[in-house]
């Protein structure tokens, strides 16, 4: 079970999320049947997508990533309800190209690096709020950061890992987020810039068994943090029947009734989980009337 904790500095300079997701990425990559470096990518993206959606307020509030880089991975997208639960995929789960110059999963070259990271956040406005800004370096934890500097002018540190098997299991896989609060001294981020570059990679510790506790205090050592949340996230789909069937009518009264006509049940499978939803004649002629309507 993945798990979010937060914790802030006792001088109430800093706030930082930690999250171990393994299970959360584990998850996608049986759902998905991802590649290695997919695995990598995708389970960067929902790992920063639960540590962000867990910033929102209201119960049913939510936030999307959407990466689109030009790569050969495609569009890679993550969507985290306001407790942390997430759902995602790549639009082409399988990739397969040579490691990096440091010999590491090439998680850039598989998302790419002309083009732009979305944050959308449906927080009960009457329309969600889109924001984007260009992607810096494709390896995500970095252009999650550029994106909180240039969107939302908060000065945040990011890191995001996911390390996987042989078999293409995923041996570990997390990350956290660091904000400076307002008023904190120019200094802080220099502070916690030097504390984290001295850390050793995230999906090292996870895999050496650190906890997320242990990892906000390794992450905020010298501010004697104080653990102030924590709480269990998941790989969830909201997908339904209803939203299946929301989909079929999108596709006009036209084409409904020769999709009805074609006498074979249509099938409605979901990005984002295994589930398929049949409607047969009769369904989608009933949808036809109501997309009349």
């Amino acid at each position: 079970m993945g798990r979010i904790v937060s914790a802030i500095a006792t001088d109430a300079t800093c706030v930082c999320r930690c999250i171990d997701s393994t299970d959360i990425v584990s998850r996608a990559e049986q759902i998905h049947q991802t590649s290695a470096v997919v695995t990598a990518a995708l389970g960067r993206l929902l790992t920063a997508a639960s540590l962000m959606g867990a910033e929102l307020k209201g119960g049913g509030d939510s936030l999307t990533l959407r990466l689109n880089g030009g790569g050969p991975a495609g569009s890679v997208i993550a969507a985290s309800d306001s407790s942390g639960n997430v759902r995602g995929y790549a639009e082409n789960p399988i990739v397969e190209i040579p490691l990096n110059a440091y010999g590491k999963l090439d998680v850039a070259g598989a998302v790419g690096r002309e083009g732009l990271l979305y944050v959308m956040k449906d927080v009960g406005a009457k329309e969600p709020s889109i924001g984007h800004t260009p992607i810096v370096s494709g390896e995500i934890a970095e252009d999650i950061t550029h994106y909180y500097a240039m969107s939302e002018q908060i000065p945040t540190v990011c890191a995001l890992g996911v390390l996987v098997n042989t078999d293409l299991s995923v041996i570990s896989a997390g990350g956290f987020i660091v904000q400076l609060l307002p008023g904190a001294p120019q200094e802080t981020i220099g502070r916690l810039e030097e504390t984290i570059n001295n850390l050793p990679p995230v999906t090292a510790m996870l895999k050496d068994g650190i906890t997320p506790e242990q990892l906000a205090v390794r992450v905020l050592d010298g501010f004697r943090p104080d653990i102030i949340g924590q709480f269990p996230v998941h790989y969830r789909c909201g997908c339904t029947r209803e939203r299946a069937s929301r989909a079929l009518i999108t596709m006009g009264k036209e084409e409904l009734r020769k999709l009805a006509e074609e006498q074979k049940p249509a099938e409605v499978g979901c990005h984002f989980c295994p589930k398929k939803y049949r409607f047969n004649k009769a369904e989608i002629l009933s949808l036809c009337d109501n997309d009349a309507r």
